[in-house]
């Protein structure tokens, strides 16, 4: 809790899929290009899955595989924009609020740059949050590693949510939840 009473809790994201000629390249809600996309289930927007798992995270609940599990053929080539709305309205269900959200895309290519606004906003619309509140850059490993060798692409968030509307037994004095 802040001093002023508000519950605020930090979640960390990360997702990384290896690319795949066949596909479609989707950032971000993006689509960045027609092929040398991700390999995945949905889309493979490895940029939004980090969002969403560091939105769920922060709330407490499970993965986006255990809210969208690779098994169910409705989420066949789903378009994880969709997905972290989904997700968003899950938390706000649940009396949670994204404040922010910072995220960081790992790969050797594509640029973000050039795209960057346009992931801000997509991104930013799913969550019902101003685009002022997501941070969003790119960065290579300088060769290292499997982004470094062209290999695929990673993400990693980090998202900030504040309890608006409280459960029950978040709002009673600690006194009275022990007596039940």
């Amino acid at each position: 809790m802040t001093e002023g009473g508000s519950v605020l809790r930090v979640g960390l994201g990360y997702d990384a899929h290896r690319f795949a000629a066949d596909r479609a390249l989707v950032l971000g809600g993006v689509r960045l290009r027609e092929q040398n996309g991700l390999q995945g289930y949905s889309d493979a927007d490895v940029l939004a899955h980090a969002v969403m798992d560091a939105l769920l995270g922060a709330a407490g609940l499970e993965d986006i595989g255990h809210h969208f599990p690779d098994t169910d053929p409705a989420f066949a080539g789903a378009d994880s924009v969709k997905l972290l709305a989904a997700v968003t309205k899950l938390l706000r269900d649940r009396g949670w609020r994204p404040v922010n959200v910072d995220a960081v895309v790992v790969c050797e290519e594509p640029r973000i740059a050039p795209r960057r606004q346009a992931m801000r906003e997509r991104l930013a619309e799913a969550m019902g949050i101003g685009v002022e509140r997501v941070g969003l850059r790119g960065t290579t490993t300088e060769g290292m590693g499997f982004t470094g060798r062209g290999e695929g692409i990673a993400a990693q968030a980090v998202a900030l949510v504040e309890l608006v509307s409280p459960p029950e037994a978040l709002v009673q004095p600690l006194a009275i939840r022990e007596r039940r």
